[in-house]
């Protein structure tokens, strides 16, 4: 399975190294280049992009910023010169964090994670459910009928239509195995069903018998996917 990306970088050292690497790699295939967020805003919309590396600090807008004005980006490798973004960086679920400068050793070992996601992605579209360990018992959980996830201490809830399932597991690790299409991170602490949002008011969303808050700094962009260009106009 070939992986198209993009590289999205202000600096030309940066992206002609990363390019080269690139080239070295079976499996991926260099579709586009951008100096900054702005101009990658074409790449992504004219073609499929499987991967995006995308460095930190650039001008108009930075790598991180980027990341939070849409939930619709392509899984991203981010590269930077600063090792104090990476918890950032993880908090918005990026595949991998690279330091420059960077060894080619290191990011083989980032793309083959990309690589292995992908395959995972692919294999949990076509599934209607998956399995979790609670109390003991193998529970079968359907995509369908889990309405929200939320992160308790060492633990996450799952809340479906008709019970709840406390298992352990992060909310950072269930994040990366449910369906990205039907389920957003809408804060730190709770993931949401899309299919079952019934309303949205201010910072919260309705989901039935249940409603979930959404974080201040994710707030446009959640609302941005939950709608999806459905809103009805004058």
């Amino acid at each position: 399975m070939n992986l198209q990306c993009i590289i999205v970088d202000d600096e030309p050292d940066a992206r002609r190294l990363l390019e080269e690497y690139i080239g070295d790699v079976g499996f991926l295939q260099l579709v586009g280049k951008a100096e900054n967020p702005l101009k990658a805003g074409a790449l992504l919309n004219n073609q499929r992009v499987d991967l995006m590396f995308l460095d930190v600090n650039m001008p108009k807008m930075s790598g991180i910023e980027f990341l939070r004005s849409s939930r619709t980006l392509p899984p991203t490798i981010m590269t930077t010169a600063y090792t104090e973004y990476a918890i950032e960086g993880f908090e918005l679920d990026v595949l991998d964090y690279l330091v420059k400068p960077i060894s080619f050793e290191r990011f083989l070992k980032a793309c083959n994670k990309a690589r292995e996601f992908k395959l995972f992605q692919t294999d949990r579209q076509t599934a209607d459910h998956f399995f979790v360990k609670c109390d003991g018992r193998i529970e079968k959980v359907l995509y369908d009928e889990l309405v929200f996830v939320e992160a308790m201490l060492n633990y996450i809830v799952l809340h479906t239509e008709t019970r709840k399932l406390m298992v352990h597991l992060t909310i950072k690790g269930i994040s990366e195995q449910l369906p990205p299409n039907h389920f957003l991170k809408i804060h730190k602490s709770t993931i949401i069903n899309i299919n079952k949002v019934k309303s949205i008011e201010g910072n919260e969303v309705n989901l039935g018998k249940a409603k979930a808050v959404i974080s201040q700094s994710l707030q446009e962009s959640v609302i941005k996917e939950i709608i999806r260009d459905r809103m009805l106009k004058r």
